[in-house]
C-alpha cells in the first residue's frame, strides 16, 4: 500500500527536525556550558552564523585529494538524515522509511560515513590529521563493540532490532526500569560520551593540535567542506540523543497519530529531551577532566563491559 500525503509530510518533518534544530541545539549547549564555567558564552544562535561564514568562504583542498575528499563531506552531512528516516523522531508509529533499514543498518551508515571522513583527512597530508585518525580508530576499536553488543541486548529483548518495536518493548513491563533497561541506557550514554568527542574522551573545545581526537579529522576542512563536517557533526549528536531518548528510555512525547497539533507538540517535547540528555552530557564535560591517551581505552572497556552486563540480563 502506498504511503499516504500525510505520513510522507510527517517523515519529511522528521528529517528537517534533525537537519534544522540541530544548530540549535549545539547553541544551548555550548551556551550553557560557559554559564557553568561563569563565562558570558556565545549567542544561542552562533552556530547557525558559523555556518553561515564556513558556507560563504571558499573551498581548499590537498593537491593530493582525489574524489574522496569531496565526496566524504557530503556523506558524512546525509548520513544522519538518512538514520533519522529509520528511527522514530518524532512519531511512536513506523513511518514510510522506518523499515528500509534497522538498529544495526543505521549504525553501519553512520559508520562508512566516517570511513569516509577518515579517508579525507588521510588525503589531506597533515601530519596532525593523520595522528588524530590513528587515535580515532583506537577508540573505535572500543565503541564498535559497544553498540554491536547494544543492539544484540535490545533484539535479545524486544526479538526485533527495529527502533519502533524496541521502543515500544522497553516501555512496557516487564523490561521497563529493569536491570537490562537500565545497563542498557548506561551503555548508550558512554557510548554517547565517546562517539560524539566529549569529556572525558576528548575535549570538543580543544585546539591543541597535539592532544586532537575527534576534531583532528577535519583539521585541514574549509569552507563549505567544513561546514558540512561540522553541520553533520552535529547532527550525528542529535541522532545518537534520539536513539537513547526515543527508543531505548521511553517514547514518551512522540506522537501517537498524524494531526499538524500532534506533531508540533512532539517537536517541542523531544527537543526538550534531547536538550536536558545534552545538558546533562555538558556537566559530564564540566565535572570531569579530558583522561590521558592512555587511560581512555579503559573507560572504554568499561562501557563494554556495561554493554556486555546488558546483554547478560537480557538473555537470563
Amino acid at each position: 500500500m502506498a504511503p499516504s500525503l500525510a505520513m510522507i509530510a510527517a517523515q519529511v518533518c522528521a528529517v528537517l527536525f534533525v537537519l534544522a534544530l540541530a544548530p540549535l541545539h549545539r547553541g544551548i549547549l555550548e551556551r550553557f556550558k560557559a554559564r557553568l564555567m561563569f563565562r558570558q558564552g556565545p549567542p544561542i544562535r552562533q552556530p547557525y552564523r558559523d555556518l553561515r561564514k564556513w558556507f560563504a568562504k571558499e573551498r581548499l583542498r590537498s593537491s593530493y585529494a582525489t574524489w574522496l575528499s569531496g565526496f566524504a563531506p557530503i556523506a558524512y552531512f546525509i548520513a544522519p538524515l538518512l538514520v533519522a528516516s529509520m528511527i522514530p523522531v518524532l512519531t511512536n508509529f513506523p513511518l514510510p522509511f522506518a523499515f528500509t533499514g534497522d538498529m544495526l543498518g543505521a549504525g553501519f551508515v553512520l559508520g562508512g560515513a566516517g570511513l569516509f571522513l577518515l579517508l579525507a583527512a588521510f588525503e589531506s597530508g597533515s601530519a596532525f590529521a593523520t595522528i588524530g585518525v590513528s587515535r580515532i580508530r583506537l577508540v573505535a576499536v572500543f565503541t564498535e563493540p559497544i553498540a554491536f553488543l547494544a543492539v544484540f541486548a535490545a533484539s535479545a529483548s524486544a526479538h526485533a532490532t527495529i527502533p519502533f518495536v524496541v521502543n515500544q518493548v522497553f516501555n512496557h513491563s516487564p523490561w521497563l526500569w529493569s536491570p537490562t533497561h537500565v545497563l542498557l541506557m548506561l551503555a548508550w550514554f558512554l557510548l554517547l560520551l565517546a562517539e560524539t568527542g566529549r569529556i572525558p574522551v576528548d575535549n570538543p573545545s580543544s585546539a591543541q593540535e597535539l592532544s586532537l581526537i575527534d576534531p583532528a579529522r577535519t583539521f585541514e576542512a574549509s569552507g563549505p567542506d567544513l561546514a558540512l563536517y561540522e553541520w553533520g557533526g552535529w547532527m550525528k549528536f542529535v541522532v545518537l540523543s534520539i536513539v537513547l531518548a526515543n527508543v531505548l528510555t521511553t517514547p514518551f512525547g512522540l506522537a501517537t497519530h498524524l494531526g499538524v497539533g500532534a506533531i508540533a507538540l512532539a517537536v517541542a517535547l523531544v527537543l526538550g529531551k534531547i536538550v536536558v540528555l545534552g545538558l546533562s552530557v555538558t556537566l559530564v564535560e564540566v565535572s570531569f577532566a579530558k583522561l590521558r591517551l592512555l587511560r581512555i581505552p579503559e573507560y572504554l572497556f568499561a562501557a563494554v563491559l556495561v554493554a556486555a552486563a546488558a546483554s547478560a540480563a537480557a538473555l537470563l
